[in-house]
């Protein structure tokens, strides 16, 4: 079977890869389609996940070993079978290419060819260019101190409260725990 697998992004409106791969590829093939698709380099600890219908994360599939407790299944991208993990139209996945920022394509399998192989995985489709890589985590601070700094111009003297605050007007004499929500009432 031939699995056609659409990537969108969040990031870039206009992205989309569609890439066929054969069913029996591992996801480390897959793995290697994304990132001829997209030009990024092979130097970060990306992931799959599996998904249910609302993107929640049920199974990750890492790139490498991470160690995980023995009592937990662990998938490896060069070990797992793409057709192993995924059997169904419109199932979606999650790939992480930039895991320290979390930043994922959104992957749907959107199409399967019954009786068809496919000796090596290839992209039929491009659209848009792809998101950087990896974000410049110096610029991005360097934006934030700058949009930190010009909303703190509007913030006067009262903002934090009052200079005058006295330890003696804090009346703890009165204070009864019994007095407080039980704390379960919170959900804790």
């Amino acid at each position: 079977m031939i699995y056609k697998f659409r990537l969108l992004s969040d990031e870039v409106e206009d992205f989309r890869r569609d890439i066929e791969i054969d069913s029996d590829a591992t996801f480390h093939d897959l793995h290697k389609a994304i990132l001829a698709s997209t030009g990024y380099n092979d130097d970060q600890m990306t992931s799959f996940f599996i998904c249910d219908d609302r993107w929640e994360k049920e199974t990750e599939i890492t790139l490498e070993d991470m160690g995980s407790r023995s009592d937990e299944d662990s998938w490896i991208m060069r070990d797992t079978i793409i057709g192993d993990m995924v059997e169904e139209e419109k199932q979606h996945l999650l790939y992480v290419f930039d895991p320290l920022a979390d930043r994922v394509f959104f992957m749907e399998l959107s199409k399967i060819k019954y009786g068809e192989n496919l000796e090596e995985a290839k992209c039929t489709k491009i659209i848009g260019e792809a998101p950087v890589q990896l974000l410049d985590f110096d610029e991005i601070m360097k934006k934030s101190n700058t949009i930190a700094t010009n909303d703190t111009d509007d913030i006067d003297d009262d903002f934090y409260g009052s200079d005058g605050y006295n330890d003696d007007e804090l009346d703890i004499d009165g204070f009864d725990i019994n007095d407080i929500a039980d704390p379960n009432s919170f959900g804790y």
